[in-house]
């Protein structure tokens, strides 16, 4: 054993401390259409995504003179990869677009959150806490969601807690809140002895009892999630640690006694300059990371719903360093074995000068909170009202969009 195992720090261990004793104790959803037995991801991209460059809408008769010298076609060297003869996938994304052949992925396009300005710290506060405008930092809606889940059958005797999974060192806003979540994040310590974990343990356990269950918990924690020999990789804004940070997350959400829903958050979407390069990186990281989720989750795959979204897009046109600025509609990815994949689902608004938000932007046609909310309610049994009350607030407009769930 070596404490890469373990995260040993007192603020990570403090962070999971709302969650003490729980785990043992997870309650299915009570919503179980079909049999299931749900698990429900989100992956924040932070940054701003480009959409016309990760799904480029390559039937657009406007769309390689916006782009130039970043358009992307479907034939010759690095081709996309093309999708329904008008929206294509960046190269990059082998692993999606196998999902999307075998009916387990889509792309939301044209989407956007309340948010119709141009800060990355607003529009990512709006994505994570779901509130209409920034500034409400205190919870996540998918906090706020599993604190509004009707509980089901215990995978154990005892408890009632449901519970959630934050991934990284810092628990992404989405999921902070009052209902009690687990943090998790790949250890970036040098191994120990291999003693050193049970002296500490038998130290706790005689000095600070609570502090020794904490511990131990941490320690079966990073087993399930990071394996004996597996070292830290990266960081989750590169692509050998995103896909760490997915891989171990999936083990975590594959234990019968585990989490159902957990929140990851990937960073470096920023692409003012040298866009194609970065997102070759950057998407492959993504591809890589939906690959593990489907490897690691097992059976439990089949009843999973992952979704991507990111704050905001990116302008239409090029701009004069290879790269887009802060824009508004974008794409958002969808996969699981629980989603019904193998479409593009837009209402096109279209690149023409008039078409373009501001004169500059994708134009946004489909609230992101609709995507979500359908989601919500398919799979795990979200009650329409609480998500408009409590989950997103003031989003009573906005209806469950239907037909997302297998």
């Amino acid at each position: 054993m070596t404490c890469e195992l373990v995260t040993p720090t007192r603020r990570a261990v403090l962070g999971a401390s709302g969650a003490l004793f729980a785990w043992a104790f997870i309650p299915r959803f009570a919503h179980a259409a079909g049999g299931r037995d749900p698990r429900f991801i989100t992956i924040i991209l932070r940054g701003a995504l480009d959409g016309l460059t990760a799904v480029p809408p390559v039937g657009d008769p406007d769309y390689e003179s916006l782009r130039q010298s970043i358009a992307m076609t479907t034939n010759g060297p690095n081709a996309a990869l093309p999708l329904d003869g008008f929206f294509a996938l960046h190269p990059s994304m082998p692993n999606f677009n196998r999902l999307y052949r075998a009916g387990q992925a889509a792309v939301v396009h044209a989407n956007a959150t309340s948010y119709r300005d141009r800060s990355h710290f607003d529009g990512q506060d709006v994505l994570e806490s779901g509130y209409e405008a920034p500034g409400r930092v205190d919870s996540g809606w998918l906090n706020r969601m599993l604190e509004g889940l009707p509980q089901g059958d215990k995978v154990a005797s005892g408890g009632s807690n449901l519970r959630g999974l934050a991934v990284g060192a810092n628990a992404p806003l989405v999921i902070r809140g009052k209902a009690p979540v687990l943090g998790w994040s790949p250890s970036s310590l040098q191994p120990v002895s291999a003693d050193l974990p049970p002296r500490l343990m038998d130290l706790y356990t005689h000095t600070d009892p609570l502090f020794a269950n904490i511990l131990a918990e941490g320690i079966a924690t990073g087993k399930i999630a990071a394996g004996v020999d597996v070292k830290a990789r990266g960081g989750p804004g590169d692509p050998a640690g995103m896909e760490q940070m997915a891989r171990g997350a999936a083990r975590l959400l594959a234990q019968d006694d585990g989490p159902r829903v957990a929140a990851l958050a990937f960073e470096g979407w920023d692409t003012h300059a040298g866009e194609i390069g970065r997102l070759t990186r950057l998407l492959t990281g993504l591809d890589n990371s939906l690959a593990a989720f489907e490897q690691e989750l097992g059976p439990s795959w089949k009843d999973t719903a992952i979704v991507v979204a990111t704050e905001f897009g990116r302008t239409a046109r090029i701009n004069g360093t290879d790269g887009t600025d802060h824009g508004t509609g974008t794409a958002a990815f969808l996969a699981g074995g629980a989603i019904k994949g193998g479409r593009v689902i837009a209402d096109w608004p279209g690149l023409k000068q008039p078409q373009l938000r501001d004169g500059r932007d994708l134009a946004a046609t489909t609230d992101l909170r609709a995507v979500i909310k359908g989601i919500a309610v398919d799979l795990l049994g979200a009650s329409p009202a609480t998500l408009a009350r409590d989950v997103f607030p003031g989003s009573g407009f906005v209806a469950p969009m239907k037909g997302l769930i297998a």
